[in-house]
């Protein structure tokens, strides 16, 4: 072989193992981009939204107002928390509907002391109950805010602040900075503040029409590899036509006295002695998850199970449990994607409605619990979880028990994606054809063997 043509092939080699590994760690560097996009809600956001609503002396007054706009995804206890970076030497001389969590130096301040001082504030909800005289529209929920699905009305979140030692004039005043967002954990990653046309404002009457001095928005975006390392949900299966139950996949969440992060691998049995004080330390509030102990340590599990078959109808039993002995999960929701969503007959005991976030493709459902019954899905133990059944219409077209297609693809809970097991594992149809030619050819091999045996002994 000619040396050259030996040497040509090695660096073409060289070449093509080095583009490979290029466009592998471009396309790792452009994951890390675009992680927050949901294709299920791919218009889901949380919009901050300031209006100023009125000049004083040394500022000005705003009206700041949280849109949830994600369709599935909600802020559950203990709530939203903003914060920003103020652009000059801003101060809060008051607020209404919400607090700081902190002053901050006020000490060059004579005679009025400022509510906050602080150049990085953190603001939260005022909880339930707060007096009248401290309250604004849409304020005092304690940071809970509805997904846009469940309930509009309930996704809205305001407070009122007054800003001191800023800008008097559209000219003068500066954005803040550096928003976040935590709800109530991270997750969030919100963009710069931009200035955009004043908000109007409509009377009670609807005869006149007023508008803000200046208004701009931040828009926040949710990635849940962002909001924690490891799944939070599972999913398991089981089948009337089947004896097998697929379990959630082995560590799906995390593994038992793991050394992996801070607290992963902590379990309690359910037997465990003095269980209370274990999930309650006497004398501080632990919000750190405690799940029981399982095979699959995640803190919720859901449970498909299909349980009838009809001529025309077939029948699918949901359970949510609830494996988090620290964690009461209120406004639950889920979200289930199954091609016969297109054909949901009844659901029971269950709130329902379609997501279609593309047109002509009808196969997802969000699915969450009815006020005052079951949408307070409660800590581990005997009343950890909840259920209803589902009745699909056959489609004679696409209708098949075969090869796991009545299982879902694919199963959200609060926004966050479950751990599906693998589809070899899922519970098949009894193979009856094959059944039969084993049966048949058992009696010639036996025939077969007997027979070789006699001649190995002749």
């Amino acid at each position: 072989m000619d040396p050259s043509f030996s040497l040509l092939t090695f660096s073409v080699s060289k070449i093509t193992t080095f583009t490979i590994s290029l466009l592998f760690l471009i396309s790792c560097s452009t994951f890390t981009s675009t992680e927050a996009y949901d294709a299920l809600d791919p218009n889901g956001n949380i919009t901050i939204k300031w209006d100023v609503i009125q000049w004083t002396p040394d500022g000005y007054v705003a009206v700041v107002t949280m849109y949830n706009f994600q369709q599935y995804r909600h802020i559950q206890s203990p709530g939203w928390t903003v914060g920003w970076t103020w652009a000059k030497k801003e101060v809060i001389w008051s607020m209404m509907g919400a607090q700081t969590t902190e002053q901050g130096d006020c000490s060059k301040f004579k005679g009025n002391v400022p509510h906050c001082c602080k150049k990085t504030p953190t603001v939260v909800d005022l909880l339930p109950g707060t007096p009248y005289n401290q309250q604004i529209a849409n304020c005092c929920k304690g940071g809970v805010i509805s997904s846009w699905a469940q309930d509009p009305a309930s996704a809205v979140s305001s407070f009122q602040i007054s800003v001191g030692a800023a800008g008097t004039t559209n000219k003068t005043v500066r954005v803040p900075k550096n928003i976040t967002l935590k709800a109530p954990g991270p997750g969030y990653t919100c963009g710069p503040a931009k200035i955009v046309r004043p908000t109007a404002f409509m009377s009670a009457d609807k005869r006149r029409v007023t508008q803000a001095l200046m208004t701009w928005n931040i828009t926040c975006t949710y990635s849940q590899f962002l909001a924690q390392k490891t799944p939070t949900c599972c999913v398991s299966l089981s089948s009337f036509y089947n004896d097998t139950i697929v379990s959630c996949p082995t560590c799906a969440c995390g593994c038992q006295n793991s050394t992996a992060g801070s607290g992963s691998g902590t379990c309690v049995h359910p037997d465990t002695p003095h269980l209370a004080s274990v999930i309650s330390p006497p004398g501080k509030s632990d919000n750190t998850p405690l799940v029981q102990c399982t095979s699959h340590m995640c803190p919720i599990r859901v449970h498909w199970h299909v349980k009838l078959n009809y001529k025309e109808y077939w029948r699918v039993k949901v359970t949510v449990t609830n494996f988090n002995y620290r964690m009461n999960y209120s406004l639950w929701n889920m979200v289930v994607q199954h091609p016969n969503f297109d054909n949901l007959t009844k659901i029971f005991s269950f709130q329902y409605k379609s997501l279609t976030p593309y047109e002509g493709l009808n196969d997802t459902a969000m699915l969450w619990g009815v006020k005052f019954y079951n949408d307070f899905l409660s800590q581990a133990g005997p009343l950890g979880n909840v259920q209803s059944e589902l009745l699909f219409r056959k489609d004679k077209s696409t209708f098949t028990f075969e090869k796991g297609w009545a299982f879902p693809r694919r199963i959200y809970f609060n926004g966050d994606n479950c751990v599906m097991p693998p589809p070899d594992a899922y519970p098949w149809l009894p193979n009856d054809s094959s059944r039969s030619v084993i049966s048949l050819l058992l009696p010639v091999m036996t025939l077969f063997l007997s027979m070789a045996f006699l001649f190995a002994h002749v």
